[in-house]
């Protein structure tokens, strides 16, 4: 027998009565399979439509609404790459200058060792922001013990600081390719979270602020974002709703060393697709070309079929099958590994946010999406 579920919907919801009847449907439907607890999804167009809500068992003590905040997982890279390239605009950071520039040997030796040469000084900053460094993603296969990824999908909680960081890429991992010649027509990616904890590490070290500090700074503030936080800080908006546990399927799991440990923020639908218009206004820059940067390259990354890679953004082609307009249209932003997901579709002028806060989603985001937007172009 299945649990019945409860839907909620943000009070200012702005679309036709069959998008809303289509969306309510979605999210409902997607809360009842057996392999998710709940869904949050939002979503906005450039044409001042905009709709959000979410649906989950009416037998939790914590109702999902569309206000609940939750882990955003690896959407944090897309800030992250916000705030390189600020400092790409103030000239804290050459985007191709090699991180040696930047860490102490302590940090770059041993990074990237290939053929019986240390190839760790010739990584540059751009190769970390794009994945095409070669190095290992911490999260996954190493000697010795199980992956990152394994133990957070069986709900197995643990933490690590950045000297583990170092530790496994150094000594369980080994490189997966030379550091790419950015002037070639394309290059070989493959998606790492340890490039970007050294990308973290190397805005630390040439603004001497903390990660925390820096994003209230130079983003959430600025942009108004008082419901995104870092998990070592506070959020300015008092008297948030709980924070939305993570699941394996219905199994509810407590992971809080993870996300103290994983530098990725915590923040809501709303915020969300706040920052997203705003980074794609280039609202967060002085220069109003400073965006064209994210897409200026999009390789293929070999670890995460039909996904393609900029600067700290995913680019992903909408078939003409999942299409609503049966042709081909992108959708560039970032998702995350519990089920997140922040996107824009730039042909179709539509922003789309959302999570379904599991510790193993795959693919479930982008199919996801494109039944948002088929559902979108009913109006």
């Amino acid at each position: 027998m299945r649990t019945p579920r409860r839907t909620f919907l943000a009070p200012d919801n702005r679309v036709s009565a069959d998008v809303d009847a289509g969306l309510k449907d979605l999210v409902r439907t997607l809360s009842a399979r057996s392999r998710l607890h709940h869904v949050n999804l939002a979503i906005a167009g450039d044409d001042g439509r905009s709709w959000s809500g979410a649906a989950g068992p009416t037998d939790d003590e914590l109702q999902i609404r569309p206000s609940t905040p939750f882990f955003i997982a690896s959407i944090t890279k897309r800030f992250i790459i916000t705030l390189l390239l600020q400092a790409y605009e103030r000239d804290e950071i050459d985007l191709d200058a090699p991180i040696t520039a930047y860490l102490p040997d302590s940090v770059t030796t041993g990074l990237h060792v290939r053929g019986g040469g240390d190839r760790s000084g010739e990584i540059t900053v751009r190769h970390l922001a794009s994945h095409t460094s070669g190095l290992p993603d911490f999260f996954e296969r190493r000697r010795g013990a199980p992956s990152l990824f394994k133990q957070l999908r069986a709900g197995q909680d643990t933490s690590w600081d950045f000297d583990d960081v170092l530790d496994i890429t150094r000594n369980q991992q080994r490189p997966h390719f030379d550091p790419q010649d950015l002037g070639a027509p394309r290059q070989r990616a493959r998606y790492s979270d340890t490039g970007f904890q050294l990308l973290i590490r190397i805005l630390e070290s040439v603004t001497a602020r903390s990660f925390p500090d820096l994003l209230t700074e130079r983003i959430t503030v600025p942009l108004g974002l008082d419901r995104t936080w870092h998990p070592a800080g506070r959020p300015a908006a008092p008297d948030l709703p709980a924070t939305a546990p993570l699941h394996a399927r219905r199994r509810r799991v407590t992971v809080d060393r993870v996300i103290a440990s994983s530098n990725d923020l915590i923040s809501t639908t709303g915020d969300l697709l706040a920052f997203e218009r705003a980074l794609v206004a280039g609202h967060p820059f002085r220069d109003p070309g400073t965006p064209n940067l994210l897409t200026e390259r999009a390789n293929r990354l070999r670890n995460a079929p039909g996904l393609r890679y900029g600067l700290g953004t995913m680019i992903f082609t909408v078939n003409r099958l999942m299409s609503p307009s049966h042709a081909p249209v992108t959708l560039v932003g970032h998702s995350g590994s519990t089920g997140t997901w922040l996107f824009t579709c730039p042909e179709l002028g539509v922003h789309l946010a959302g999570t379904v806060d599991q510790t193993q989603a795959n693919a479930l985001p982008f199919h996801i999406m494109a039944r948002c937007l088929r559902i979108w172009a009913r109006a």
